[in-house]
């Protein structure tokens, strides 16, 4: 009985009169058109934006960035290998998500220069540094999308007055990009598989003509995998080949 009185008296206290403005709206939350016509929004209301936004942030960095492609391929590579669990998941999760960091760090840091910095020091409204902090991640995105795939989506999606890539809207351009971004992802994994999978055969061939055909050829090649890979400094040459596939 106590507990419902407190959250009645609470409740009150939030719906009181003092809590709004004259016109009824909550003060804290208001949104006003500027002199010169653009928007305005109150300090409450860019916090809450910012939040809101901050929830979409692990989808930003997995679609709108190079993560895809990274761990799409070292995915295929460690299937390729034949090793089911090593290196684990969250390995290479992390290895993609600095990986990641490192190819778009000329891109965060254009969008940090022209949009965020502005936005600290208020010499921009939070919807001058959306438009403008969208630019650079829209150009890399660009620069990483087919044209097949573009027009793809485009005709699916009806638009009619697109004149140049750079005017098809982010709702278009994302899916895009997805998509190359995967078919990207299993080019390099099939230029990967082939050779792991030569050497399948190869021990495949050697065992059955010696009669051990009882013996999995991958326990036997499993070994002479993980040597060549390593012999020919295999991670440096998928993580340079990766970094190279994004024109850095």
């Amino acid at each position: 009985m106590k507990r419902l009185s407190f959250s009645i008296i609470l409740s009150l206290l939030l719906i009181s009169p003092a809590a709004f403005a004259l016109d009824g709206v909550l003060p804290a939350l208001t949104v006003t058109t500027t002199p010169d016509g653009g928007t305005q929004y109150s300090v409450t209301m860019q916090i809450l934006l910012l939040m809101t936004a901050m929830s979409f942030l692990p989808a930003m960095i997995i679609m709108l960035t190079s993560f895809t492609r990274i761990i799409v391929v070292l995915s295929i590579l460690r299937q390729a290998i034949g090793l089911q669990q090593t290196p684990s998941n969250q390995v290479l999760i992390g290895i993609s998500m600095f990986m990641t960091f490192f190819i778009m760090a000329p891109v965060f840091d254009k969008i940090y220069d022209e949009a965020v910095k502005p936005y600290i020091a208020e010499t921009m409204d939070i919807e001058q540094a959306f438009n403008i902090g969208k630019e650079p991640i829209k150009t890399f995105m660009l620069a990483q999308t087919r044209l097949t795939d573009l027009d793809t989506f485009i005709e699916i999606s009806g638009y009619q007055n697109i004149d140049s890539p750079e005017d098809v809207p982010m709702s278009v351009l994302i899916p895009s990009f997805i998509t190359s971004e995967l078919k990207t992802a299993f080019q390099i994994g099939f230029m990967l598989f082939v050779p792991f999978l030569v050497l399948d055969l190869v021990v495949a061939s050697i065992l059955m003509a010696m009669g051990m055909m009882m013996l999995s050829p991958m326990i036997v090649s499993l070994p002479f995998k993980i040597m060549l890979f390593v012999l020919v400094d295999g991670w440096s040459l998928v993580m340079g080949t990766l970094a190279n596939s994004f024109g850095i």
